[in-house]
């Protein structure tokens, strides 16, 4: 079967279909990763978008159980230059084509990925609609024009309710905004007794479920859209040790008075390299934003910057200059790759030692005894 992606500009490839027999619209973003096409394609970071992999062959080694980062996939399309239909790998369980079938996204291949990467980095990303079968372009392009741009990412991705990972160790309390799998397991694997919250938790629900420490998740779409957070963050910096990954840097910078704006083309891939400033070391990282903090805004702010990307020079780290926040514009949980970064989950655990000793908390069975007589 036959399908089109047709851009805003007007620009139109032609090639064939595979995954759902459907049309849709979304922002049209590309990925450098050479491996983890699966962790691509269930990352909640990309819902909204139509995703174009950079890497010529998608699907040969399948799909697994072990490797989604969501409980679904959430990309609104995927473009790849060869479907391989036949994966071959000992721990496929089904391809590529049967996993976009029955979550209702479309795709398409034996395009120039190539040609649309380089128009994308050329004018930066933009709106298109992946359509299978034969409505003609004319059609394509009223339905193109009037798709609503979409705004409520974090609320369709992020968790409906609370839920819990028990531990031994310190309390996390996860704020999901589109959470990867990832950041729980890199918790867990220390320990952590981690409890997971929707995005629009206040701050006095999550004082209510006593954390040792607040971990900001990462998510899509624009942070701007997200200002209940930015709220609760407000209330909560100097009280509780943070550590913020991806959106829940973005969140953390607007709640401490800086300012965000939108990349060119984004940074979506396994291999981009951040320099620590303390440092000067440099760690491949892995990335998937299309916004990014100011710099010129952290002036005035109690901010410090701590990371900067070797390519282009944007804010990749930031910590607060009075209290124990600090966060990453990339992703140390990595899945599938590198894991250069994951050492930050360490000393987001030292972080929250070092402030218990600074500042013991009050014995709960004190705080009851001072709430009875209060109210006697």
């Amino acid at each position: 079967m036959q399908a089109k992606l047709l851009l805003e500009d007007g620009t139109l490839f032609t090639g064939t279909a595979f995954g759902a027999d459907c049309e849709t619209v979304g922002e049209v973003v590309f990925n450098t990763g050479i491996t983890g096409y699966q962790e691509v394609l269930s990352d909640p970071s990309y819902c909204g978008q139509i995703v174009t992999m950079t890497y010529p062959l998608i699907g040969n080694y399948g799909i697994t159980r072990d490797d989604f980062e969501a409980i679904r996939p959430y990309v609104h399309g995927f473009v790849v230059r060869r479907h391989e239909e036949m994966p071959s790998n000992w721990r496929a369980e089904y391809s590529v084509d049967r996993l976009l079938k029955e979550y209702g996204i479309p795709g398409i291949s034996g395009i120039d990925t190539r040609m649309l990467t380089r128009k994308l980095r050329h004018f930066g990303t933009m709106k298109g609609i992946l359509a299978t079968g034969s409505k003609p372009v004319e059609e394509l392009q009223e339905m193109l024009g009037a798709a609503p741009i979409v705004r409520d990412q974090v609320a369709r991705t992020s968790t409906k309710q609370l839920f819990s990972s028990p531990g031994n160790g310190e309390r996390i309390v996860l704020v999901d905004f589109g959470a990867k799998s990832g950041i729980l397991r890199e918790l867990t694997q220390r320990g952590c007794d981690v409890v997971v919250v929707p995005h629009d938790t206040t701050a006095d629900e999550i004082r209510r479920l006593r954390p040792d420490g607040v971990q900001l998740s990462n998510g899509p779409g624009d942070p701007k859209d997200v200002p209940h957070a930015v709220k609760m963050l407000q209330e909560l910096i100097g009280e509780i040790p943070i550590f913020g990954i991806c959106l829940g840097h973005q969140l953390f910078a607007l709640a401490c008075g800086a300012d965000t704006g939108r990349l060119k083309f984004g940074h979506r891939g396994g291999n981009h390299p951040v320099k620590e400033l303390a440092t000067d070391r440099c760690y491949i990282t892995s990335q998937n934003h299309g916004y990014t903090v100011v710099e010129d805004s952290i002036a005035g702010t109690e901010l410090e910057v701590t990371h900067i990307n070797n390519n282009d020079k944007t804010i990749e780290g930031l910590k607060h200059k009075k209290y124990p926040a600090f966060t990453v514009q990339y992703h140390p949980e990595a899945a599938p790759g590198p894991h250069d970064s994951s050492y930050l989950f360490d000393q987001f655990i030292d972080m929250i030692h070092e402030h218990k000793r600074n500042l013991p908390k009050v014995p709960r069975q004190a705080e009851l005894a001072a709430q009875l007589k209060g109210e006697q």
